[in-house]
């Protein structure tokens, strides 16, 4: 019988993937239905009030200018790598691995994450199973879906997320044109000033943290190079398009929410709508779906209650495909298991397929064996730590996209090669300080006493385990590479 994982082959399906097909999956790794129902509410209540929406274009330019740097690289390098193999190429083999393991920390938890909220929800919602019961089914169709040709995971991404853009864009524009109780006000939500008021170690900074989580899953492009129609073309487009998509939907949907609420009383109307038994933002959802049934129609919350479902079905298919994909390209640079580095007959990666659902599993059992929540603790303890991840890495690619280009001149320009990078990355520090500080907000996991809406930092010993375990990793992973180093072999697809 023939082995469905031959080890002739190491190379993904390539052609699969046209442009929106990328975006599809990148789109959907940001759950734009589940960020404006989970994170919004609190950057508006704890945040900087009618200024949330300010906040949301604010993160989105900065990633936008990140996206240059990150794009011009994806004309030099293709690889399923993508953020590590741009660190290897501006910043050595070594850096590179070492942030390959923080990326896999960063997937594998963010995908945690939504296991976590979707077999609360469907618990919740639903019925019937327990939440790990319900995580177990989308354990399943998700493992599998990913052991298919990816363009079958894209055309039902593509479905999911056509209806959940439709519900968001036309309650948005149907609160916009209606006007709300006191009109459109852009300077409320727009200017400067009122983005930054509160300052950025106080209620700017909250607005700002939660805004900066959102974006999560944006740049997952680059990682579907191999298997793109024309990747020199298809992952610059793809990531520019992404990036503005999620930036638009996010500022315009959160506009319009302040909008229906009314700017002035905004915080009030969140707070009176999240409220579950005198807890405040127990319900955040609760709060766009009353604009939708008050702007739209009974019909349309009811919509979003189901499209919130199908939203965190589409992420954990998104990141499950990033992060086998991630182990792909590390199984195939020997720097894992030879054996994760191999595809199945229908081009895809099989085994590392099976690896990222085993660790997901085991991790899923650990939760429910020492009944801990999968809210609660699941949810916000690696949402936190994955944005975490993600942010220090995209520090180190806007880095080693300058060191790139200024050793590999190649027509690029200074905009291009150095001025969007460095932007970029004084914008990305200073977002992964805000996500640090803030991070009792994020994951609950705050010292006794302490009120992370109005202390920063303030960790219980579990929080600044999670928060510094990224910059472990890093270090861990720089160690690993350099006692590997004397094997050529090892990083060789990191330069590839």
């Amino acid at each position: 019988m023939t082995s469905p994982f031959p080890a002739a082959r190491e190379t993904l399906h390539p052609e699969k993937l046209g442009v929106w097909s990328i975006v599809f999956f990148v789109v959907a790794a940001a759950a734009p239905l589940v960020g404006m129902t989970g994170a919004l509410p609190p950057a508006i209540a704890l945040g900087n009030g009618a200024a949330a929406p300010g906040a949301y274009l604010v993160v989105g330019l900065t990633l936008l200018l990140f996206s240059v740097g990150y794009a011009a690289m994806s004309h030099r390098v293709t690889n399923a790598g993508a953020f590590f193999t741009y660190v290897g190429r501006g910043l050595g083999p070594q850096a590179g691995l070492a942030s390959a393991f923080v990326s896999i920390v960063a997937y594998l938890t963010i995908q945690l994450s939504i296991y976590g909220f979707f077999g609360g929800l469907m618990s919740v919602q639903i019925g019937g199973l327990p939440w790990w019961g319900w995580c177990a089914i989308a354990w399943v169709v998700v493992t599998a879906l990913t052991l298919c040709q990816v363009d079958v995971g894209a055309k039902l991404l593509g479905v999911l997320l056509v209806m959940e853009l439709g519900c968001l864009l036309i309650t948005a524009v149907t609160i916009l044109v209606r006007g709300g109780p006191e009109g459109l006000n852009f300077a409320a939500s727009f200017a400067p000033s009122a983005i930054l008021a509160g300052g950025l170690t106080g209620s700017a900074g909250i607005a700002l943290a939660f805004a900066f989580a959102s974006f999560i899953g944006f740049e997952a492009s680059a990682i579907y190079g191999e298997e793109a129609k024309n990747p020199k073309t298809a992952v610059p487009r793809a990531t520019y398009l992404a990036v503005v998509v999620i930036t638009v939907l996010f500022a315009l949907t959160s506009f319009a929410v302040v909008t229906g609420l009314g700017s002035s009383k905004v915080v009030e109307q969140v707070v009176a709508l999240s409220t579950v038994d005198k807890v405040p933002l127990t319900d955040p959802a609760a709060v766009l779906f009353a604009v939708a049934r008050q702007y739209v129609g009974p019909w349309m919350a009811a919509a979003m209650g189901v499209l919130v479902l199908s939203s965190l079905f589409a992420g954990l298919l998104a990141f499950q495909n990033s992060a086998s994909r991630y182990l792909f390209a590390l199984g195939r640079a020997r720097a894992l298991p030879a054996a994760l580095g191999r595809v199945n007959r229908l081009g895809a990666p099989g085994n590392a397929a099976f690896a990222t659902s085993a660790i997901t599993g085991l991790v899923i059992a650990v939760f429910v064996v020492a009944g801990l929540d999968p809210v609660l603790n699941m949810f916000f303890w690696f949402s936190g730590l994955a944005v975490v991840s993600i942010v220090l890495i995209e520090i180190l690619v806007c880095v080693a996209v300058v060191v790139f280009f200024r050793a590999n001149p190649g027509g690029e320009g200074a905009f291009v090669a150095k001025v969007a990078p460095v932007l970029a990355a004084i914008g990305l520090v200073l977002g992964e300080y805000l996500l640090m500080s803030r991070f009792g907000l994020l994951s609950g996991a705050v010292a006794q006493g302490v009120d992370p809406t109005t202390t920063a930092w303030g960790l219980s010993p579990l929080g600044w385990a999670l928060v510094l375990l990224p910059f472990a990793v890093f270090v861990v992973g720089y160690a690993y590479a350099r006692g590997r180093a004397q094997r050529a072999e090892l990083l060789q697809d990191i330069l590839v």
